[in-house]
């Protein structure tokens, strides 16, 4: 499992964090908590996000999925999502990319430690749910500094969103776009509604190190 920072600066040098947090990715997602159609091997794509500042969002609810968000929900590539992240980067409103592994079972968890700047305190992670159309869990935009100071720590409960580019209902439906495609919504039916509410499917915990 690899941690790709990626930093804009002069002569693409790394730019030093002004803190560091632990970033812990739990899933709860299984059969005892989402036992409508359940697959057999649940798992998750490799993570990919960004710490970036407010001038740029890289996927919103209610919002269409860009090129890179659809073909992370779809098919769990990295490759179209990277190459918006690092135009960001050029730009200067994206500073680290951060590309993990994922998670080969669920439940599960993983942990990384993310290095973030004061000009670039937003966070922003995906990674899409397999098997599923187009189903994907993560955070946009998260602020790590509240009151011109950086968080302590934050645990951030996780829900599937549809990128809205394929027409699925089931964890293993027949491949079957979107037309016209939808924006991105939270998943507030089946399999994600049960016992009367929308059950999450993890947290991203955040630490100040």
């Amino acid at each position: 499992m690899s941690l790709i920072l990626t930093a804009c600066g002069d002569g693409g040098v790394s730019v030093p964090g002004d803190t560091t947090y632990k970033v812990s990715f739990i899933s709860t997602w299984s059969s005892t908590t989402h036992p409508d159609n359940f697959p057999a091997s649940p798992h998750y794509s490799g993570l990919i996000g960004a710490t970036h500042n407010k001038n740029i969002i890289f996927w919103q609810e209610g919002e269409p999925a860009s090129p890179g968000i659809e073909h992370m929900a779809e098919t769990g590539g990295k490759s179209l999502l990277i190459g918006e992240i690092e135009t960001g980067i050029t730009a200067g409103n994206a500073d680290k990319l951060i590309s993990l592994g994922g998670l080969s079972t669920s439940p599960d968890s993983f942990s990384f430690n993310l290095e973030v700047n004061e000009s670039h305190p937003y966070l922003t992670i995906v990674t899409m749910l397999a098997p599923s159309p187009d189903w994907f869990a993560g955070v946009s935009s998260f602020k790590l500094r509240e009151g011109g100071d950086w968080l302590g720590s934050k645990t951030i409960p996780l829900f599937a969103y549809d990128a809205g580019s394929d027409d699925g209902t089931d964890y293993t439906s027949a491949n079957a776009d979107s037309d016209p495609k939808q924006a991105i919504s939270k998943i507030s039916n089946s399999p994600f509604f049960v016992d009367g509410e929308i059950k999450q499917i993890g947290t991203l915990v955040i630490q100040r190190q």
